[in-house]
């Protein structure tokens, strides 16, 4: 896929234009994925990140199905439910910030180990410059998991998300880390185990911040 699906304004129009604050106003307690996936994201995260690391959970809710028993020196939340984050019992602190009305990240340089964005990238209208600032706030050799299912709010999803399948959404995925030359060793799959019973499938696109050890 070519790095202009990250620059044209057309691809990254929703069926509901309205301002995002209005539509996250009502808090939305339950999750998003069932209990196959969420397991799923929880051993992406044990195996991607390293123990005792300081987390942002991007676009985060209500939870953010962080692995039982894997220590973390820090998570924090940044989303649009200030109540959803507060009953999260994962995250140390939560911050109520819109990222698709204001992409710069009100975070310092350097200031996370990993960044994880689960089952939300498909409301990113700006992906390209978010992604920047993803990689502006990661530590060299820092983490950043994108994960996502086939369910969506089609109304906020972005055309180019709605209009393509899963394997050409993960591709998105890569074109917008690619098109931030900070990132490296881009890999994306399928996360479900092969064993799986039937349940809401979970990809999984993953890079770090060159640099690293």
């Amino acid at each position: 896929m070519s790095t202009d699906s990250g620059s044209s304004p057309e691809y990254f129009q929703r069926q509901d234009e309205s301002v995002d604050a209005e539509f996250y106003a009502m808090p939305r307690l339950v999750v998003h994925i069932d209990d196959d996936a969420i397991a799923a994201v929880g051993r992406v995260f044990l195996d991607s990140i390293p123990p005792n690391a300081v987390v942002l959970d991007m676009m985060s809710s209500w939870r953010s199905h962080w692995p039982q028993g894997h220590p973390k020196a820090r998570m924090t939340g940044l989303g649009m439910n200030a109540t959803e984050m507060a009953d999260n019992p994962d995250l140390d602190e939560y911050i109520v910030h819109d990222v698709n009305l204001d992409p710069v990240l009100p975070f310092e340089d350097e200031s996370f180990d990993a960044v994880v964005i689960t089952v939300s990238a498909q409301y990113l209208t700006q992906p390209v410059e978010i992604f920047g600032q993803i990689a502006r706030i990661l530590r060299p050799g820092g983490v950043f998991i994108v994960s996502f299912s086939n369910r969506m709010f089609p109304t906020k999803a972005v055309r180019i998300w709605r209009e393509s399948s899963d394997r050409g959404r993960a591709e998105l995925i890569q074109t917008y880390m690619e098109a931030t030359s900070d990132f490296q060793d881009i890999k994306s799959g399928f996360a479900n185990p092969d064993d799986s019973p039937p349940s809401d499938p979970l990809f999984v696109v993953t890079c770090k911040k060159a640099g690293g050890a």
